[in-house]
């Protein structure tokens, strides 16, 4: 369990109910405020891994600098402020347990003036927190109702979009940040009574599914901007934002940096969809399940646990040692190390594939999350 301690934004686990004063508010690391790369914060890869990497990367950081810039204009269409913006990233962080990622969110956050003390001030960042702590925990639980909460405290479509993508942001980031340092050997800080993600139960995905349906109201294309326009016409005929751009252009920018980052990532196309099966079973994201590769034993496979992951791979040690290190990365990648990683280098991959891999592996929990938080799948009729 985390010490308590007396300052209510000192401390990783924050409250809901914040401060408008900011004298004697101090982060634990305070100089985690100030990396150069807000993405990877100043982790340093090898040389020709980070020579390699430079595309997506580069892509990456835009997208930080993006969604947590140093000043919010606040809309009445965009209500999303900076505050409650690193308050979100900070609880996905404390979720997922990176201690590198969770000191730059606390530092950047410790500063801020928080809402006011009003009550609707408080149920509204409680009801953001509740939802925000949700997807990225157990996404499977998050649904039509979770959607409802967060318009009920005054949220509009843009920002039930934007709180999403921090969120899934964040799960890849984690997970980038986590396959770099097991990359480089660095240990693992496990603490004890740190719950692990529970796999979405197999219900979800035994019923006979449809196609994947919004349940938010997509940018009116009559109304549409010239650049929501372009974006929308560059992503709508290429999985897999296909579905989801309708939505995520409310924010025109982040889907063109999307779009980028989605085909800068160079990763083998058939262990790109066998990692992104693993990722969506574990999330319980049904759409991107279906998505994923046709072989039938694998799916059942899959969908049994396990055990019967490890018979279908006996005789395939590298996908025997990407099943391991995908799972617990998607998991718990604060408990991912060299032990993980090692397994897919010795079986062929060179240090940049393996990490590139690893780095889809977010990008899949990136998108499973955005499936299940901005929609559903219907069943046939």
């Amino acid at each position: 369990m985390e010490q308590s301690r007396a300052h209510g934004k000192s401390h990783w686990y924050h409250e809901t109910q914040a401060r408008n004063q900011t004298a004697d508010v101090l982060p634990l690391v305070p100089e985690a405020a100030h990396h150069t790369d807000r993405f990877l914060l100043d982790l340093t890869l090898p040389t020709h891994v980070a020579t390699q990497s430079q595309p997506w990367l580069e892509v990456s950081r835009q997208i930080a600098e993006h969604l947590f810039p140093d000043n919010v204009a606040v809309t009445r269409l965009n209500t999303f402020s900076a505050y409650e913006r690193l308050s979100s990233a900070l609880t996905v962080a404390q979720v997922f347990g990176v201690q590198r990622l969770c000191n730059h969110y606390a530092a950047r956050l410790a500063p801020l003036p928080g809402p006011d003390s009003s009550r609707e001030s408080n149920h509204r960042l409680a009801q953001i927190t509740q939802y925000a702590r949700q997807l990225a925990s157990s996404p499977s639980v998050i649904c039509a109702q979770s959607r409802q909460q967060l318009d009920a405290v005054g949220l509009t479509t843009p920002d039930i979009v934007l709180i999403t993508q921090i969120v899934g942001f964040i799960s890849y980031q984690a997970r980038v940040i986590a396959a770099g340092q097991a990359l480089q050997g660095f240990p693992v800080r496990w603490i004890p009574g740190m719950p692990m993600q529970d796999d979405a139960p197999p219900a979800l995905f035994t019923a006979p599914a449809g196609e994947w349906q919004p349940g938010l109201d997509a940018v009116d294309i009559r109304h549409a901007s010239v650049e929501q326009t372009d974006a929308l016409a560059r992503c709508l005929a290429q999985p897999p934002l296909d579905s989801l751009a309708p939505l995520l252009v409310w924010d025109d920018a982040l889907l063109e940096r999307q779009h980028a980052l989605l085909y800068s990532l160079p990763v083998d196309s058939t262990l790109a969809s066998f990692v992104s099966l693993l990722t969506a079973r574990i999330n319980g994201s049904v759409s991107c399940f279906q998505q994923n590769i046709s072989d039938a034993e694998l799916k059942a496979a899959a969908l049994e646990g396990e055990r019967a992951l490890q018979r279908w791979s006996t005789d395939k040690p590298r996908l025997s040692a990407l099943i391991q290190a995908t799972q617990l990365m998607t998991r718990a990648p604060d408990r991912f190390s060299a032990a993980q990683f090692t397994p897919l280098t010795e079986q062929g991959l060179s240090g940049e594939q393996a990490f590139a891999l690893l780095a889809w592996s977010g990008i899949c929990g990136w998108l499973n999350r955005l499936k299940i938080g901005l929609g559903a799948v219907c069943a046939d009729a």
